[in-house]
Formats: structure tokens, C-alpha cells, sequence
């Protein structure tokens, strides 16, 4: 099958497919099923191509053993209903229910193994134990094919190991992020215009030192910003604040001025006395960037930052955002998130949201996914690619 080169015709061959399945759940309600609908399109190759697929993912971080709470069940069935086909599902990863249920496939059928993280062997920093796992896992199957772009930075036993035991390809999800961030990295059509948001500045230290010298203009929100503020000489208040990232923010400013890359911080933003809770009645208030109460916490960008980063959108032909602007779950400080969501939507060129909190906060927010160019399954994975990490998911699938 040429899908999937590497593999040959894959009918009456069991393929083990590791996805991404690790959607939020409230109870045994999926309350975002976007990477279980990003999973489909492989999975639907595989099948309707002949082969008996057999699906492997995680949810959540158990420790190593069985926890109710990480039941990947509530997916199968969600699964079932996207394949238009019903998901056998098998209570354990290696163990009998696995053997059993796989076996029992016909061609063109799919299984769901149960989370791959109750094994301690799947995360294991041994990496003998690591492949004892890997190996109960390739027992499975004739063939791996490896499209859970979310794990690709993680060498974990159904990521990294297994694919040293049996033929293997990439699938679509995997070569879709790759050829994206491709894009983004090696030749960005210009101007290229990165958005960064999310609570830390640690988080994204990396990202902004390797685009500092790609983009022509970096946007920062979300709590992120309050460090660049501070470094600056304001006053940020009660917000966070990283107070060992100063110097490197200043850092930042400076690099960025000589290398004729504009970074562009709030000049207004929303701010509250108190971070929002359910029991306490938001009181937002729009105060100028350089002027934050010490008895407030910024939790937004302002309403002119958002039209001052929606112009600069608009000239951009390559924009790249990830992580919110503000505390987007309250509707009182998601004002910021949504004008550059509707932002990127108008851009003429590539849009990329880069998944995790960036996801779903556009969700949330009523876009579809069909509005931006690519949303990103892999928040953390795509962050480390820009980066310039090498990521052992890919990296072995290319040895």
C-alpha cells in the first residue's frame, strides 16, 4: 500500500498504530474529541486498505499501573462512532484481553488497547525495561506505524522502542506536523509572525531562542508577558512573575532590537484583584501595561493589544501561536485569546495553532478547526521541533 511506504500491502497484516488519544475527559465524558478525530484518518487507511489495526495511546499520567480514572474505554467507544465501525476493546495493553482481542480481528477490523502508561515499561528511563515492554508490544503485530504526533519528543517504549522491532512507517497525522513545521523552520513565506502566550516564560525559552532569528515579529501575551513587563522596569502587581527569567528576557529585548526583529508586548491589559474562581464574581478591569495596581494581577491582553496584534497578523503571510493570551476558560479574560484566534483565521498564507492549551482554547472559543491552516496535535512536540531538538519519535522512524 503506497500510503504507507516501507510496509508493502499491508492486507491481513496485523499494525500496530501508535495515536494520540489523550483527550480531556469530565468523568466519562470527552469534553474535546479533536485528536481522536485527527487519529481517524490513519487508522480508516489501515482498515479499508485490509489490515488488522491495532491502536495504542495513553490518557493522562498514570504511574505505571492501572487507574480507572485513565480507562481509555470511553474512547474506544467515541472512536467506534467516528470509524462508523465498531472498536474492540481490550481491557489490558499486553496481558490476555490484548492477545484475545487482537486474535480475534479479521481484516479491515480495529482494536483499542487500554492505556499504554498502566505498564511501567511504556515510560521507563530503563531502557531495558523499556524494551522488554516494546517487545510484548511488537508480539502484537507485524507492523508499526507511528502517528501520535504528541509523543514524538518522548523515547518511550510505544514510541521509540517498538519501531526498532518491526517494519515501520510514519502516518498521515506524523508526516502532515512534520511537513508544517518544515515549513515554519526551513522557508516561512514572509513576514513571518510568531505568537506566544501561556503562564511561563521557562516554558518557551527554547522556542523564542531559536525564532528570535527566523521571524520578523514575535507577540507575547498570556502570563508570560508579565516577566518581559518586569524587565522592562514596570510594575506587574500580583501577576506572575518569574523573577529568574529577568535577565533573560532583557536578553531577549536586546537581541531581538539587533537582529531588526520587533517584539511586540501588550500596551494595555485586564486586570482583577483576585485570579477567578467558580465562587467569586470576576471584576475585569482595563488598565495601560506600564500602569498594573500593586493589588491587581493581569489575566488578559487589552483590547487595544488585541487590535495592535490583529494589524500585525494581517500584514503576516506565516503566523505560528502558541498558548493563550489570558485565562481564556473565564469569558471575562478571553476577549484576548479570541481576537487573535480571529486573527489567524483572515491570514493570507499559513496558519498554525499550536495545539495543547492553544487547541482547545480555539475550540472553546466556537472556531472550527477548518478556520486556520493547521492545528497542531502535539503542543510540547511541536514546541521542541522549534526548538531545533531532535525528537526520538522521528528521529528512529528515519534511521
Amino acid at each position: 500500500m503506497s500510503d504507507f511506504p516501507g510496509l508493502g500491502d499491508v492486507a491481513g497484516k496485523r499494525v500496530l498504530v501508535r495515536s494520540d488519544l489523550n483527550v480531556p475527559l469530565d468523568g466519562s465524558n470527552i469534553t474535546d474529541d479533536g485528536r481522536i478525530r485527527a487519529s481517524v484518518p490513519t487508522i480508516r487507511a489501515l482498515a479499508e486498505a485490509g489490515a488488522r489495526v491495532v491502536v495504542t495511546a495513553h490518557l493522562g499520567r498514570p504511574k505505571g499501573a492501572p487507574e480507572a480514572k485513565y480507562s481509555l474505554a470511553p474512547v474506544a467507544g467515541r472512536l467506534g462512532e467516528l470509524l462508523g465501525a465498531p472498536v474492540a476493546f481490550a481491557t489490558d495493553t499486553v496481558g490476555e484481553s490484548a492477545t484475545t482481542t487482537v486474535a480475534g480481528l479479521a481484516d479491515g477490523q480495529v482494536a483499542l488497547l487500554e492505556n499504554v502508561r498502566f505498564n511501567a515499561g511504556e515510560t521507563s528511563k530503563d531502557e531495558a525495561e523499556r524494551l522488554a515492554f516494546a517487545q510484548q508490544l511488537a508480539a502484537l503485530a507485524d507492523a508499526f506505524v507511528s502517528d501520535g504526533f504528541g509523543v514524538v519528543h518522548r523515547k518511550q517504549a510505544s514510541v521509540y522502542d517498538v519501531a526498532t522491532l518491526l517494519p515501520h512507517a510514519m502516518g498521515g497525522l506524523v508526516s502532515t506536523e512534520v511537513e508544517v513545521l518544515e515549513r515554519l523552520t526551513e522557508s516561512p513565506v514572509r513576514p513571518y509572525a510568531v505568537v506566544l502566550g501561556g503562564s511561563k516564560v521557562s516554558d518557551k525559552l527554547g522556542v523564542i531562542d531559536n525564532l528570535l532569528g527566523k521571524a520578523d515579529s514575535l507577540l507575547i501575551g498570556g502570563g508570560m508577558v508579565f516577566t518581559f513587563l518586569a524587565a522592562q522596569g514596570h510594575e506587574v502587581g500580583k501577576s506572575l512573575l518569574e523573577a529568574d527569567q529577568l535577565e533573560t528576557c532583557r536578553g531577549y529585548l536586546a537581541r531581538a532590537e539587533e537582529l531588526g526583529v520587533k517584539i511586540v508586548l501588550p500596551t494595555d491589559v485586564v486586570v482583577d484583584t483576585t485570579f477567578p474562581s467558580g465562587d467569586v464574581e470576576p471584576h475585569p478591569q482595563v488598565v495601560a501595561a506600564d500602569a498594573i495596581p500593586a493589588d491587581s494581577l493581569g489575566l488578559d491582553i487589552g483590547p487595544e493589544s488585541g487590535k495592535a496584534f490583529a494589524a500585525v497578523l494581517a500584514e503576516a503571510h506565516t503566523v505560528f501561536w502558541n498558548g493563550p493570551m489570558g485565562v481564556f476558560e473565564v469569558a471575562a479574560f478571553a476577549e484576548g485569546t479570541r481576537a487573535v484566534a480571529q486573527a489567524l483565521t483572515g491570514v493570507d498564507g499559513l496558519s498554525v495553532v499550536g495545539g495543547g492549551d492553544s487547541a482547545a482554547a480555539v475550540r472553546a472559543l466556537g472556531f472550527a478547526d477548518s478556520d486556520f491552516g493547521h492545528i497542531s496535535t502535539g503542543g510540547g512536540a511541536s514546541l521542541e521541533y522549534l526548538e531545533g531538538k531532535t525528537l526520538p519519535g522521528l528521529q528512529i522512524l528515519e534511521d
